[in-house]
């Protein structure tokens, strides 16, 4: 047997294994690294989160990434040559945490990399009957397990295409194992560059659990920042939005898009939400002459709503009453507090963050990639029944370092 069949299936079998996840997402803002242990597998998982560390991207690397993020029209040998720079990058990252942290790669058991998305293209945003969803994710494996000696486990989304999903979100599954409650129905909505959201009934039965995007998270909101302060990365504690007055008729013309009114399951991302889809809101409501402030105001409230939008839809859809929902609120999203103002007017549940359940919010991502590769090496055994969106499947592709 190769040794390395052989290392995995040692590390399968064991109570606890050592995993280290890395998550880096659509605002570019840099890679989440967390270090975990993790026991059981499926609903039986238990996450101890050792370390977690942000490592914030330069504007050289956001530079390079944007070159092809989200463009149909690239460079495609730059495409090429940034799957391998990234992968090189993460992997030199990870060892540099591993030295402050003071643990050798050897006690590692695996790497779960999520990698950086460049494009994401579902059927709703491609809309050509002859191909399928399509996702991708670059920063290869194969280099960050040869660099840092860890079998890795990588390009997730994948195989959740391939089983008939869109590649998203994910975060269904980590959300299941981790956060199901028999006490409380819970809805973990994760306000990312992309909102999502999943719905955990507290009856735990995963063909009852539900999961979309609702739309722009942080997106529009960070690209406008950008466009208009470029030394700024976003609107921090919405000083700017603040300011400003929400204006109707943008909003409306904001959530006047097909997206909103496709059917649920859904995802979508930066390809679709966008500075062109600013202008072309703007042009629509004939509102050109806006200042800055109220235009970051109606973003902010666009997110909000379409967010509360979704969530109330997806909960006339159940048994569930919005009294008897815990909303828990994880990403980048919980720090614009007029953002999360907003959502707590338009959604009559209670509020708290994942920090309150054991999980750091600005690390879930990150660990939800760890619960991901674990399942890969040792659970498999949950099915969420037939329903669109979450297809039955373990995910990840093993890249071994020799």
């Amino acid at each position: 047997m190769n040794t390395n069949i052989e290392s995995l299936y040692r590390i399968a079998q064991k109570p606890t294994r050592t995993i280290i996840g890395l998550m880096s997402g659509t605002s570019l803002d840099g890679l989440d690294v967390v270090l975990c242990e993790i026991s059981g597998a499926s609903k039986n998982t238990v996450v101890h989160l050792k370390e977690f560390k942000t490592i914030p991207y330069s504007e050289a690397i956001k530079a390079e990434i944007r070159k092809v993020f989200a463009k149909k029209t690239i460079d495609f040998q730059h495409l090429a040559l940034l799957n391998e720079w990234i992968g090189i990058l993460h992997a030199n990252l990870v060892l540099d945490c591993l030295k402050e942290w003071k643990v050798a790669p050897a006690d590692v058991d695996l790497i779960a990399s999520h990698g950086q998305t460049v494009m994401h293209a579902p059927k709703i945003l491609h809309q050509q009957a002859q191909f399928p969803n399509a996702t991708l994710q670059i920063g290869d494996g194969d280099h960050i397990a040869v660099r840092t000696g860890i079998i890795t486990v990588s390009d997730f989304r994948q195989k959740h295409v391939a089983a008939g999903g869109e590649g998203a979100p994910l975060a269904v599954y980590g959300d299941y194992f981790l956060f199901g409650s028999e006490k409380e129905n819970r809805i973990m909505l994760n306000i990312g560059g992309i909102g999502n959201f999943t719905f955990l009934p507290k009856n735990q039965n995963p063909e009852h659990v539900f999961v979309t995007d609702t739309g722009t998270g942080n997106t529009l909101i960070d690209v406008f920042v950008k466009l208009h302060f470029p030394e700024m990365s976003y609107d921090k504690d919405a000083q700017i939005a603040r300011k400003g007055n929400v204006n109707p008729n943008l909003l409306e013309a904001l959530k006047n898009n097909p997206f909103f009114k496709g059917p649920f399951p859904k995802t979508t991302g930066p390809e679709l939400f966008n500075l062109d889809y600013i202008q072309r809101a703007v042009t629509e409501s004939q509102t050109q002459n806006l200042v800055v402030e109220d235009v970051l105001a109606t973003l902010t409230r666009f997110s909000a709503e379409t967010a509360a939008e979704a969530i109330l839809f997806a909960i006339n859809q159940t048994e569930a009453t919005t009294d008897t929902i815990t909303v828990y609120v994880s990403g980048g999203g919980i720090h614009n507090p007029l953002l999360m103002q907003y959502l707590k007017e338009l959604l009559p549940c209670s509020f708290k963050n994942t920090n309150d359940l054991g999980i750091s919010a600005d690390a879930k991502e990150a660990i939800l990639f760890a619960v991901l590769a674990n399942e890969t090496v040792a659970g498999g055994t949950t099915h969420f029944g037939t329903k669109k969106g979450i297809p039955s499947v373990t995910m990840g592709k093993i890249s071994f370092p020799d």
